[in-house]
């Protein structure tokens, strides 16, 4: 496996080191052999650049390349180089070799912060960055989660295939429905009992969040069911709206982050006004 970091800020490469099942250790060391991850590796320097260079071209089909960050496409790559070359040059030779490329987190995936309006520096997702790759897979999230990408893993070497992705290339397992179908606050949403303001009694009761700005209800994503921190917690159990990260252009669409969602059941909301 070659880990690439480009516009990234490491929330991806955070949340992979929070694995516990299996644990990240057990991962690289028992399951896959990480020849190259940045933020993890003892190398550095030229010998660190010397290693994916390597897999690249002995091992070509046969390694799984994961791209955390947006890649830059302005003033030729410049935004963005390591080890003087432009991140837009390392994607395309390590991607276009790859047995398959996981595009983890929305940055990678869709572009993400770096690519909201006006992006100054031509961010692109993988896909655009590096188009007709070989199984791209879209991992979003702002972070991924950890479960998520295990679970892709492990799926792979279970089944020797890649599993069954939807219309953007999100695995179907990871982002089945809205978060708003299977949110356990749904029904106060039912019953036209919402949040109104931080902190109110419908806050400390538990009510729907879609008054203080949710995007539940257009996001795709299985945090209801698999929450974060080995199940702790997730940001609508905690009282914080879904901010939609698992989506497309998700800084530009979504925000205000704590607006109200303009369009969604409108008349059946106002029933319960």
């Amino acid at each position: 496996m070659l880990w690439m970091e480009f516009q990234d800020c490491a929330g991806n490469t955070e949340s992979f080191l929070r694995a516990t099942s299996p644990t990240a250790a057990q991962v690289i060391l028992d399951i896959f052999s990480v020849d190259y991850h940045e933020t993890i590796m003892a190398a550095a320097g030229d010998h660190a650049e010397m290693l994916w260079r390597k897999v690249v071209e002995e091992q070509p089909g046969q390694y799984i390349a994961v791209i955390e960050g947006s890649i830059p496409a302005g003033a030729g790559g410049a935004y963005c180089t390591i080890d003087g070359h432009a991140a837009l040059e390392i994607a395309r030779k390590v991607c276009g070799a790859a047995l398959a490329t996981v595009a983890i987190g929305n940055c990678a995936a869709f572009g993400g912060l770096p690519a909201a309006a006006p992006n100054p520096t031509g961010a692109l997702p993988v896909g655009n960055a590096v188009p007709g790759i070989q199984n791209l897979i879209n991992l979003p999230g702002c972070p991924a989660n950890v479960e998520n990408l295990t679970a892709l893993l492990v799926h792979y070497l279970t089944y020797q295939q890649w599993p069954a992705l939807d219309s953007l290339r999100r695995p179907r397992f990871a982002y089945p429905e809205t978060i708003h179908e299977e949110c356990p606050r749904e029904d106060f949403f039912e019953h036209g009992q919402f949040v109104r303001a931080w902190g109110d009694d419908a806050h400390r009761r538990g009510h729907c969040l879609f008054q203080m700005g949710c995007k539940g209800p257009v996001t795709r994503h299985n945090c209801p069911e698999i929450q974060w921190n080995d199940g702790t917690s997730w940001p609508i159990g905690c009282g914080h709206p879904c901010i939609g990260c698992s989506e497309p252009d998700f800084w530009d669409t979504m925000t205000p982050f704590y607006a109200r969602l303009e369009g969604f059941d409108e008349e059946h909301e106002e029933e319960h006004e």
